[in-house]
Order: structure tokens, then C-alpha cells, then sequence
């Protein structure tokens, strides 16, 4: 397996290089790295460097790759749009062990790193999720919230008395460690930027080919063999460390900054199951909520142009 510092970064895509290219996917103006606590963090910017700045939160198993149609537009407005990798994913570092506290941690250092002030934030799917709770914690660093679609209902999973979550904070970790005992020397199965992006398609069957095929050189790195997908493969669908996924909508009616909600209706294999009927009673005063009928999980990659309009709409 490679190493944390041998993953190649993502190559730049031109219209002559002979990568996949996607119509309206604007790959990002600039990179930089953030470290937390010995992880590289890789960081992607879109837009003037100069302009408002507002940090977009990719969901489980993405990159901020994924943004490449949706952040053009938003930075083709006058804004500055910062994505980052998160640990295990696309060109950041992988760890020796994941948690939902550790990418809440990462996801500060990056904000730290992009503005000392309040700025806006989007989230995706897992990123949806965790931009609540770094909005619920640091509500003076976030002026405004977009989630989409990153709203796990407790209808899909029971929620745990609070006298019950050290027994379950023991039982994940020890399921963590497991895991990880038997995934230490996992490697990716390489295979072809169509045979990649098959794969990728059987998650996620709402997407276009086209773009499917666009996403490999991009979360991906060829070897002599083939390319294999940049996420760590110690990792596990189905959990981020000892957390469950409906803690974050109860973070939801607390906060006191403006907040859009986006939610696609079509229910498929990657979304959270989430309906209306569990988003609506906990939108906190103010908040706009917008469901898309027509649309699955990825909002942002089906209607890119929907997406920034409604984002810049609350932002501008």
C-alpha cells in the first residue's frame, strides 16, 4: 500500500492532455496544504485570491474534486471557494486510525486557514453533517450554512440514551481497531479509467457516465498496473469513527445563523433515507428549506446551476 506521502497529487486538467473532461467541470485555480496535527490536508481554491472566501465540506468517500462543476459558478460570482481533501480521501494523507472528532478538527484548522472571520459554509452528504456541528460549535467563525443533503434522519437509525453512549463509544472504537487489524494491508483493486468509474457508477447509478469517468484522474493515481482510487482502503462505508449520523440533525434548530437546506427526494443506495417530514420540525427560525423532486443524493453534481443559485441567493 502506499504510503500517506507517495499518493500522487491529482493531475491539472487541459483540453490537450488527453484526460476525460466534463461539460462546465472547471478543475480548481490553486492548492495549498494544511497540517493537522501530522496530517497533510490538501486544500483547493477556485476563484480570485482575493475574493470572500467560503469553505465547501465534500461528503464520505469524495474529494473536493466533486465540486468541479458547482464551485465555478459560485466563484464566477466574486467568490473565493476553498474545498479541501478530507484525511483518508482524494490528495490529503491518510491516518492510522478515522473519528468524526478528527475531521471536525481538520475542518476547523482549514477555516482557520482561510479566514480569521465569519465566513460561509457548504456541506455535501457526510460534509453536510459535519459543517453543522462545526456551525453549532464555532458559530462565531460561520455566518451562513448550506446543507445539502447531509441530514441523516433518526427514523433510519435509533437513537442511543445519553447513559448508553460510553458503552457505544467502547464498543466502536473497539470495532474500529478490528477493523483496521485486518484492513492494514488492504490495497485498492486497480483496473482501467472505464473499469474505475463502473464501479463508481454501481454506488452512485443517478450519475452521468461521462462524468464518472471525469472523477478518475482526479480521485485516483495510476500505477504500472492501473489506477486505483485515492480513498484509503482501511476505511469502512457505514462509519466515521464512534458517532452515529442522526446526532447531527438534533445540532440543527440551535443555530442562529442563516441556513439553506437542500434535499434531494429520489432515495438511493449513498443517500440517508432522510425525508420532509424529518427535516421541516427541526429547522431552526428562519431557515429556508428546498426539496428537489427529480433529484437524488448528489444535488450539487445534478443541478450544479440550481445549486449556486440558491447558495448565492443566501449568501450574496
Amino acid at each position: 500500500m502506499l504510503a500517506a506521502t507517495e499518493i500522487p497529487p491529482a493531475p491539472t486538467r487541459t483540453e490537450a492532455d488527453g484526460l476525460p473532461t466534463y461539460p462546465g467541470a472547471r478543475r480548481p485555480d490553486r492548492r495549498r496544504t494544511v497540517d493537522r496535527g501530522g496530517i497533510a490536508l490538501s486544500v483547493w481554491e477556485w476563484g480570485d485570491e482575493d475574493a470572500p472566501p467560503i469553505l465547501f465540506a465534500h461528503g464520505g468517500f469524495d474529494f473536493a474534486g466533486t465540486y468541479d462543476t458547482l464551485a465555478p459558478l459560485v466563484a464566477d460570482q466574486g467568490w473565493r471557494v476553498v474545498s479541501f481533501d478530507q484525511r483518508g480521501h482524494g490528495d490529503s494523507q491518510h491516518a492510522h486510525l478515522y473519528s468524526w472528532d478528527a475531521d471536525l478538527r481538520d475542518a476547523a484548522a482549514v477555516l482557520d486557514s482561510t479566514s480569521p472571520g465569519a465566513i460561509p459554509i457548504l456541506g455535501h452528504s457526510k460534509g453536510g453533517a459535519l459543517m453543522l456541528q462545526l456551525a453549532d460549535a464555532l458559530p462565531h467563525r460561520v455566518s451562513h450554512v448550506i446543507n445539502l443533503d447531509g441530514l441523516p434522519s433518526a427514523r433510519s437509525w435509533p437513537d442511543v440514551p445519553d447513559h448508553h453512549r460510553t458503552r457505544l463509544l467502547n464498543g466502536e472504537l473497539a470495532g474500529w481497531l478490528d477493523h483496521r487489524r485486518v484492513a492494514a494491508g488492504k490495497i485498492r483493486r486497480p483496473g482501467t479509467v472505464e473499469e474505475l468509474a463502473e464501479r463508481r457508477g454501481r454506488m452512485n447509478p443517478r450519475m452521468d457516465p461521462d462524468w464518472l469517468r471525469y472523477l478518475v484522474p482526479i480521485g485516483a493515481h495510476q500505477e504500472a498496473d492501473g489506477w486505483r482510487w485515492k480513498i484509503d482502503p482501511s476505511m469502512r462505508m457505514g462509519g466515521f469513527g464512534p458517532w452515529r449520523p442522526e446526532w447531527s440533525m438534533s445540532r440543527l434548530p440551535s443555530l442562529g445563523m442563516p441556513v439553506l437546506c437542500v434535499l434531494g427526494l429520489d432515495i438511493e443506495v449513498m443517500g440517508w433515507g432522510t425525508l420532509p417530514e424529518d427535516v421541516i420540525p427541526n429547522l431552526p427560525a428562519g431557515a429556508r428549506f428546498v426539496p428537489l423532486d427529480g433529484v437524488g443524493h448528489f444535488v450539487h453534481i445534478e443541478k450544479p446551476a440550481v445549486i449556486a443559485d440558491l447558495t448565492l441567493e443566501l449568501i450574496s
